[in-house]
């Protein structure tokens, strides 16, 4: 299990959140390269090479109703979320979603694979944490 994220500061802070997926994807098996990719149209992106595929995922962040930036919000853990792995060869999003669950992120509620949806859109997922916290991570 990886530590928690900074807890002066909210877990959905963009920046925060894609360090903390980077440390997650240091240590997955089959990742050769992890790194922060910061150009002006992308900001909180990062760059994954897994089984020869490079992807670049950037970070946006939705804080919980009523919650102000300025403010830090009050730590919330349980049990991590249920999730599923998928191999690195299949859905980008899901593959990326099986790497947050088996970090065993306690402030994590659950998460959705985007390319699971009804209506298929671009490939990303939603984290929603248990303080009513959202991390969208799409791939771009």
């Amino acid at each position: 299990m990886l530590p928690i994220y900074d807890r002066k500061r909210s877990p959905v802070r963009p920046k925060e959140y894609r360090d903390y997926l980077i440390e997650a994807l240091k240590s997955t098996p089959g990742v050769q390269a992890v790194s922060v990719t910061e150009s002006g149209r992308y900001p909180y992106a990062l760059t994954v090479t897994s089984g020869g595929r490079e992807f670049k995922w950037q970070v946006i962040g939705q804080l919980a109703n009523g919650a102000k930036h300025d403010t830090p919000t009050a730590p919330v853990t349980a049990g991590p979320p249920a999730y599923t792995a998928a191999p690195a060869d299949g859905a980008p999003d899901a593959w990326l979603a099986g790497v947050i669950g088996a970090a065993e992120p306690a402030d994590t509620e659950r998460l959705e694979v985007w390319s699971t949806r009804k209506k298929q859109t671009d490939p990303g997922l939603t984290v929603f944490f248990r303080n009513g916290e959202r991390a969208f991570v799409r791939l771009l």
